[in-house]
């Protein structure tokens, strides 16, 4: 048989089985009928009763030095130092913010629920200061707050050069570095703030829904402009 011939059969035969096998296969389907929610979507507890959140998040070894002997030694007196830690994650009006809300929730909140956010929030008299100030305007129970409390932290991304400088730090290259690190913050959705020469927070704006970016003047013009000492993490 001439080769041509020899190749024209082997051909028809691969053709041949690859029509079988695609005739085997289950139909693909058209992702309408069978699509399922991403495990992600409404995993956020929703909120009422506010227009947008604040998630603050204080660094913690300026904290510990304008506190002294009065800083809560479940923050400052450990060997393992903290970087920025939730100070909390509050309920805020598009001017002024709610406080201390009536809520069906006890104002305590249970050890149970403490562990699980230490790891954000290392003092458990935080915890529940958060709670009851801020946590009872947001129309949650205590464990859909905190939760929210941690997706709220997990958005965002502090970049390893936040760590602390010998030198007085400009907060316009902190929003900088997390605008940079975090794709959609601008400047305008937060505020670095000081006191007493001090780099103290951050303070981040989210949407209340799925916790987006947003813009916040009220919250802007709280950050400061000059250069603050920023204490090393060690």
């Amino acid at each position: 048989m001439p080769y041509s011939a020899v190749t024209g059969l082997h051909f028809g035969l691969c053709l041949a089985a690859t029509l079988l096998l695609s005739a085997c296969q289950p139909p693909e389907s058209s992702g309408e009928a069978d699509a399922s929610p991403s495990p992600s979507a409404n995993a956020i507890p929703q909120g009422t009763g506010f227009d947008f959140y604040v998630l603050s998040l204080s660094w913690s070894p300026s904290y510990c030095q304008a506190e002294g002997d009065q800083a809560k030694r479940q923050q400052c007196g450990r060997r393992d130092p903290h970087g920025f830690v939730v100070h909390g994650l509050w309920p805020q009006f598009e001017r002024g913010y709610p406080e201390s809300c009536k809520s069906s929730e006890p104002d305590r909140v249970p050890d149970s629920l403490i562990a699980e956010y230490r790891d954000l929030i290392p003092s458990a008299g935080l915890i529940g200061h958060q709670w009851r100030k801020h946590g009872s305007c947001s129309g949650l129970s205590q464990a859909d707050y905190l939760a929210t409390v941690r997706a709220a932290r997990e958005k965002i991304n502090v970049p390893n050069g936040l760590d602390g400088d010998t030198q007085p730090v400009s907060p316009k290259a902190i929003e900088d570095a997390l605008a940079a690190a975090n794709p959609g913050l601008e400047a305008r959705d937060m505020a670095v703030t000081c006191k007493a020469g001090l780099i103290r927070e951050v303070r981040i704006c989210l949407t209340k829904d799925n916790l987006d970016f947003r813009a916040c003047p009220e919250i802007d013009r709280q950050g400061c402009s000059r250069p603050a000492s920023m204490p090393e993490a060690r």
